[in-house]
């Protein structure tokens, strides 16, 4: 009979930590953006728009100003269709119609290779020519494989390569919101 091995689950934030988390990156990007009633956030599908939805309303509760929202799909994008081993959901991209001269916030739940980002910044492309890109996420683990960083961090959470971060949010998953660092056996 084998034994099966059970891979490891760390809580690296729950939900009162992601809260603060995303607040903080609010703050910093109003400190950033003058104009905020200019500003676009849009965020990456799925749990990158949840983080988009939540920066955008702490920005409200703290100003008073709604920056306007967008999703980015980068399904058709990205430059590692071939060695994906499942396909995303293709999603619609809205974005403003008018995004030429206006800064705007690419938000993602993880950053780990810096493909997703790129990819984002080509489907924008599509749409406008931002006067600024910036590029905000709940957590940053590390290993890029491309010179990408981001200009807003809610957490830095350093990693093995093997393991895998799982963010999850209440309203879409059913599970209280947490980080979880997910180790092999």
């Amino acid at each position: 009979m084998t034994q099966i091995e059970q891979v490891k689950l760390t809580i690296a934030m729950d939900a009162d930590a992601i809260r603060k988390a995303i607040r903080r990156i609010a703050h910093e990007i109003i400190e950033q953006n003058a104009e905020l009633s200019q500003l676009v956030i849009a965020g990456i599908p799925t749990r990158g728009v949840e983080v988009a939805r939540r920066v955008i309303q702490h920005i409200v509760q703290i100003e008073g100003v709604e920056p306007e929202f967008g999703v980015v799909d980068v399904s058709m994008h990205r430059d590692d269709l071939a060695t994906r081993t499942r396909m995303t959901t293709v999603e619609e991209t809205r974005l403003p119609l008018n995004l030429d001269g206006r800064p705007m916030v690419i938000v993602d739940d993880v950053l780990f290779t810096g493909r997703s980002c790129r990819a984002a910044m080509d489907a924008v492309s599509s749409f406008g020519r931002p006067s600024r890109i910036q590029y905000a996420v709940l957590v940053d683990r590390g290993h890029r494989e491309l010179p990408i960083h981001a200009d807003y961090v809610g957490k830095n959470l350093p990693t093995r390569v093997s393991e895998r971060i799982r963010v999850r949010f209440e309203n879409l998953d059913g599970t209280p919101d947490s980080v979880t660092i997910v180790s092999p056996p």
